[in-house]
């Protein structure tokens, strides 16, 4: 499975916020589903943490019908 790459030019971004931002999640609610259920894995580790914030270098898996792999990484602001 191909590993897709998510820039943020902040210091970091939420696990909600990634998960809407990215159209896993469509809304707030199922982006909290998807976390409750233990659909979310970051580092490789089951993610719990609604909250969880991402940073540069993190891993996030999505085991879902159709499984997604991410890496969170930097963008310059002046990108």
């Amino acid at each position: 499975m191909a590993r897709s790459t998510f820039p943020i030019h902040t210091e970091y971004i939420d696990l909600l916020q990634f998960l809407k931002a990215t159209g896993i999640a469509a809304t707030g609610g199922e982006a909290k589903m998807l976390v409750d259920e233990g659909f979310i894995r970051v580092d490789g580790e089951e993610e719990s943490r609604r909250r969880r914030k991402l940073r540069p270098g993190m891993s996030i898996d999505i085991a879902l019908d159709a499984p997604e792999a991410w890496e969170i990484v930097a963008q310059p602001e002046d990108a």
